[in-house]
């Protein structure tokens, strides 16, 4: 008749060697556990922080860009605006009589 006894409310105590792999493989799992989690914890932290950087470095480009009060036409080139200078279109509906 084999014996369960457990000591404390932790493993069973039938066979000391079968104990200690247990604590042995349970200290590894812990450690790599702890390991790949610093890992990921790396990984994500530099996903974030380049993010981040990306995203300031956009936004200084164009509170720069507004500062400036340029406009970019998409070929590299800056137009600047000329403030007192109102820009639009029109197109000629019709004619006067008088000018015939």
């Amino acid at each position: 008749m084999v014996r369960q006894s457990s000591v404390k409310g932790g493993f069973p105590a039938g066979n000391p060697i079968a104990n200690v792999l247990v604590i042995i493989v349970g200290a590894l799992i812990i450690g790599a556990s702890i390991v790949l989690g610093f890992f990921a914890f790396l990984i994500l932290s530099a996903i974030v922080l380049m993010s981040a950087a990306v995203v300031g470095l956009r936004v200084w480009w164009l509170k720069r860009k507004m500062a400036r009060g340029g406009v970019d036409t998409g070929d590299g080139v800056t137009v600047r605006r000329r403030v007192d200078v109102i820009e639009g279109e029109y197109r000629v509906v019709g004619k006067d009589r008088d000018e015939t």
